[in-house]
């Protein structure tokens, strides 16, 4: 793939009107609810090697898995502790509990089919499975881990989700909820929306509180009503 983003701006410019809009979801923190789910997964990876399973979390939550393993057991072969990891998770798959947020269903299944996509940190299989149990819709474009080879915060994932949708980055939006993903849509030149955290996320061009109080603004964008004439949640500075 061409790196041609490293040149472009980070604020996208407005599509002309008439313009199709396309919308692309992070999985995790964004649809599906699976805070508890990781954290349940790496306690038991943790215990595994014998780790404090708090402290392991804390590294965690700000690290990619193989950083992690840097970190917490830096003499042990970090493939292996990724298997042990991987285990864990398709575990969690077939027997955690998993919900969707608020309002994921009706807005996936509202959304024309062709025009938006799923961007996930995480394997294709997995996103599967979770979508399976919840009774989400899974869309044609699905980028996750495997796909790509450098993920989050690099552009490339949002990048090559417009590729497959036959989109121009100024005419996606992206909603996310983790500061990785919303540099990864910034630095791919979209408009980029958080949800589902307290706070607003450095970058986020609006911030909701809530994945539900989101939804008819992004029925909005994916009409073609510029961003900025939005009534709702302040668009952040």
């Amino acid at each position: 793939m061409v790196a041609w983003w490293h040149d472009r701006d980070v604020i996208s410019e407005p599509a002309c009107p008439g313009t199709k809009r396309y919308v692309l979801f992070d999985v995790d923190g964004t649809l599906i609810d699976a805070l508890d789910n990781q954290r349940l997964v790496w306690r038991a990876w943790a215990q595994r090697y014998g780790l404090d399973p708090d402290e392991v979390y804390r590294v965690a939550l700000r690290t990619r898995p193989t950083e992690t393993f840097a970190q917490v057991v830096p003499d042990r072969d970090p493939q292996e502790c990724l298997a042990a990891l991987h285990e864990l998770e398709d575990e969690d798959v077939r027997a955690g509990s998993y919900a969707a947020f608020d309002g994921a269903l009706e807005l996936l299944n509202a959304l024309d089919p062709e025009a938006w996509a799923l961007v996930t940190s995480n394997y294709e299989h997995r996103v599967r499975g979770r979508f399976a149990r919840t009774g989400l819709p899974v869309p044609k474009v699905v980028v996750d881990a495997a796909a790509v080879a450098d993920g989050k915060p690099s552009p490339v994932p949002y990048i090559q989700a417009a590729e497959q949708l036959g989109a121009e980055p100024k005419d996606c939006l992206v909603i996310e909820d983790a500061p990785s993903g919303v540099q990864s849509g910034l630095r791919a030149g979209m408009t980029v929306w958080g949800v589902n955290t307290p706070t607003a996320v450095e970058g986020v061009h609006r911030h909701f509180g809530s994945l539900r109080e989101a939804i008819p603004e992004i029925f909005a964008f994916a009409s073609g009503a510029h961003p900025d004439q939005l009534e709702g949640s302040a668009t952040v500075e």
